[in-house]
């Protein structure tokens, strides 16, 4: 059996002074490099918006960040603009190691987000991720990144739905926590059959 890191959106953006910062964020970056040798295969994601991307507050009118609207494919949070491709704040977090073998970029089109390394929001547009780690004969993941209740969440969810067998180190994550995001998001990752350590 392969198993693989999955190293989720560890970027400028997501750590203490980015546009979304996380809390925290940057302190996990040692841990994660440390864990990388130990590991058959890497896969860094970066979330990587157009300009006005229809998930920033800012593309629509009268709306504040952080604000829930309904996309065509469904509820959606408006946030702050962040990881604008080519911005200084979509780069991955200084002093991460990116020599993996594969960056894996999720949210470049324009009318629907991507928390998921392998589903956009619809659910349905696949990024490629599953072929690759089912070429590769990866079976076992361990996920690690930001933000534990978005893009780690959602991942880590799909990955089992796909029949991956699936881990989540806490202790390289940090969390938004969201008027209890957090919560659901752990409750919703066990439910999954997600190991969480």
């Amino acid at each position: 059996m392969s198993n693989a890191l999955i190293v989720i959106d560890v970027q400028i953006d997501f750590c203490p002074g980015g546009a979304l910062a996380v809390a925290g964020g940057d302190q996990i970056v040692p841990g994660v490099n440390a864990m990388m040798v130990d590991f058959d295969a890497v896969i860094l994601t970066q979330d990587w918006h157009p300009a006005g991307h229809s998930s920033f507050a800012s593309s629509h009118q009268d709306k504040s960040p952080f604000e829930m609207i309904e996309m065509p494919y469904g509820p959606q949070v408006l946030w702050p603009d962040h990881c604008v491709q080519g911005a200084e704040g979509a780069a991955f977090y200084p002093g991460l190691d990116t020599s993996g073998d594969l960056i894996i970029r999720k949210g470049f089109r324009s009318g629907v987000d991507s928390y998921s390394a392998f589903f956009e929001n619809d659910q349905t547009t696949p990024t490629g991720l599953e072929g690759y780690l089912r070429t590769r004969g990866i079976t076992q993941l361990t996920m690690v990144g930001l933000a534990l209740d978005f893009c780690v969440h959602f991942s880590a969810v799909d990955a089992a739905r796909l029949g991956f067998q699936v881990t989540v180190d806490r202790t390289q994550c940090r969390a938004i926590d969201m008027d209890g995001s957090l919560a659901a998001a752990e409750a919703a990752m066990r439910d999954a059959g997600v190991t969480l350590i």
